[in-house]
């Protein structure tokens, strides 16, 4: 995703939750909800934020929510906060100071290990980036996870924007030992040799750091709007702007020539594509196609399906070659582990998401 794009799916992710968010309705944001009969995420997003965007939702409720196509009835959801902190709980703050303490009161080992050598890319906000607290989102879950879950190790953290070169050079040649961040596919399917999934899946990667949705859009009309199987999109136009992952085809298996893939320069190209009938379904995040929506001026011309969709696992990759890999990723597993039992993954995401999305309303002004 490009930087404007980004930025894009930031501004209506949280510009439309503080614009809407004092709305009355059973779904009300920094409250417990429980989900009835007919919710989706994207409806009580809706009620709660008024945007269909629930990211927010997603990753506050990860540990309970299997499948966002499959809300049961009774499921208590914890609706975020304005500022990013969850309802009955300590902000992101505090959660972080908190964790902090813990770590420092622990014995640690003092015997010389060498730095976890990271890299990543400094214009990627707010994910990663150079200009960032802590070097962004990715960078500061990293650092944070080799001092949590009883690892305590030092780092380095350099920036290469040649993202084909981390793989392909710098983990093989052993310049680096960890590379931030990546799209990764269901690495206990089969897939093409030398193909990216198949490529991906020759490293060693961690725990999802970070997952995102990535819903299906087609007409309301359209038979691919209730479609509830990938199997079910052959035959279609599917749309997919340039530079965005189609790793979602190939893992369930629908890659043409089962399907016509077409390939455009933007989102929004996609998203008029699908309007104008050239293209049967376009794939984007809720957030980015909030924007779109209402860039094209449409209502419910355009939905969402609400049985089908990807999660997209973003991991830290390690390469096979390197002797100290699989203890370098088990050790981040341990601490991202933690991270998410403690409550400290949820805070240091908000709090990383909330300040670039700050920074990003400051700049228009």
């Amino acid at each position: 995703m490009t930087k404007s794009q980004l930025r894009t799916f930031l501004k209506a992710a949280f510009a439309g939750t503080a614009l809407f968010a004092g709305a009355a309705s059973a779904q009300e944001a920094c409250t417990n909800y429980t989900v009835a009969d007919g919710d989706t995420l994207a409806t009580i997003a809706l009620a709660a934020y008024g945007v269909s965007d629930y990211q927010n939702i997603f990753n506050a409720n990860r540990s309970v929510i299997n499948n966002p196509n499959l809300l049961n009835r009774g499921l208590v959801l914890q609706l975020p906060c304005l500022d990013g902190s969850l309802p009955n709980g300590l902000s992101a703050d505090a959660v972080i100071q908190q964790q902090e303490q813990f770590a420092a009161a622990r014995p640690t080992n003092t015997a010389y290990q060498p730095p976890i050598r990271i890299v990543t890319v400094s214009n990627w906000p707010p994910f990663a980036s150079d200009e960032l607290e802590g070097g962004g989102m990715f960078p500061r879950l990293a650092t944070t996870a080799l001092n949590r879950g009883e690892n305590n190790r030092d780092f380095t953290i350099s920036y290469v924007d040649d993202w084909d070169s981390h793989l392909s050079v710098l983990l093989p040649l052993g310049a680096f030992d960890v590379s931030l961040a990546w799209t990764t596919p269901d690495c206990s399917k089969d897939y093409v040799p030398g193909g990216d999934a198949a490529t991906r899946c020759s490293y060693l990667s961690t725990v999802p750091a970070y997952e995102t949705i990535t819903a299906f859009y087609s007409l309301a009309d359209s038979s691919y709007a209730q479609a509830t199987s990938y199997e079910q999109f052959r035959g279609s136009r599917f749309c997919v702007a340039e530079g965005f992952p189609s790793v979602f085809l190939e893992e369930n298996n629908v890659m043409p020539p089962a399907l016509e893939l077409v390939i455009l320069g933007t989102p929004l190209d996609c998203m008029e594509a699908v309007l104008l009938g050239t293209a049967d379904i376009a794939s984007a995040t809720p957030g980015l196609f909030d924007d779109l929506r209402s860039q094209l001026n449409i209502t419910g011309e355009i939905v969402e399906n609400p049985f089908v969709n990807y999660q997209t696992m973003l991991t830290f990759y390690a390469d096979r070659s390197n002797p100290k890999a699989p203890e370098i990723i088990a050790m981040l597993n341990r601490g991202l582990n933690e991270m998410r039992e403690s409550g400290e993954w949820y805070a240091v995401v908000s709090q990383a998401l909330r300040a670039h999305n700050e920074a990003l309303m400051a700049d228009e002004q």
